[in-house]
C-alpha cells in the first residue's frame, strides 16, 4: 500500500486563463461559474436595469442591430472617453450574446466584440465570456487588454454575482 500523498491538486481555478496568460494578445477570455440558474445569468445579462448594476448605465435592448450607449468614467492611460457606443450583433435567447463596443469619441481605435455564452452546469451556470479585437500593436489597446482582463475577472464578475444572487 502506497502511503504517499495523493499528487491530484484539487479542483481547477474557476477561471481558466489570466489575462496575461494567453499567447493570443487579441483576446480576453473568462470561464466562471455561477451558483444560479441560467435563466437568472440571462437576466442580468440583458436587462438594462441590471446591466447597469453590474456593468455600467445604458439603454440596451435585446434586438439585432440595436445601438445602445454605456456611460463610465473616462480612462486617459487606455484612451476611452468614458462613453461606449455598443450594438448588438447576435443572441440566442437564454444562452449567447455578442454584442459590439466601441469608443463613442472616435478617437480611440478600439473595436470590440464581446461575447457571453451560457451552459447550465449541476445547479449553476458556466459562464463563458470572450472579448476580442484588442491590437496587439497599440500600447493602449494592450493596456486597456490588461485592465479589462482583470476587471472582467475580478470586480466586474463579483458585481454580476451579487446581481444575479439578489433575483
Amino acid at each position: 500500500m502506497n502511503s504517499e500523498p495523493d499528487p491530484d491538486p484539487g479542483p481547477a481555478p474557476e477561471h481558466a486563463a489570466g489575462p496575461d496568460e494567453s499567447d493570443d494578445l487579441t483576446t480576453v477570455r473568462v470561464d466562471q461559474f455561477l451558483p444560479h440558474p441560467p435563466g437568472k445569468v440571462w437576466r442580468a445579462l440583458t436587462e438594462p436595469e441590471l446591466i447597469a448594476q453590474w456593468l455600467m448605465p445604458c439603454d440596451f435592448r435585446l434586438e439585432v442591430g440595436h445601438r445602445y450607449t454605456m456611460t463610465s468614467t473616462p480612462r486617459p492611460n487606455t484612451g476611452f472617453s468614458g462613453t461606449t457606443a455598443a450594438e448588438v450583433l447576435a443572441f440566442e435567447p437564454g444562452r449567447m450574446l455578442a454584442v459590439r463596443w466601441r469608443d463613442a469619441s472616435g478617437t480611440n481605435r478600439a473595436d470590440w466584440t464581446i461575447t457571453w455564452t451560457l451552459a447550465p452546469e449541476g445547479r449553476g451556470t458556466r459562464l463563458f465570456l470572450v472579448h476580442e479585437g484588442f491590437d496587439p500593436d497599440d500600447d493602449l489597446q494592450m493596456m486597456a487588454r490588461k485592465i479589462m482582463g482583470s476587471g472582467w475577472r475580478s470586480h466586474i464578475m463579483d458585481a454580476l454575482i451579487r446581481v444575479v444572487g439578489r433575483l
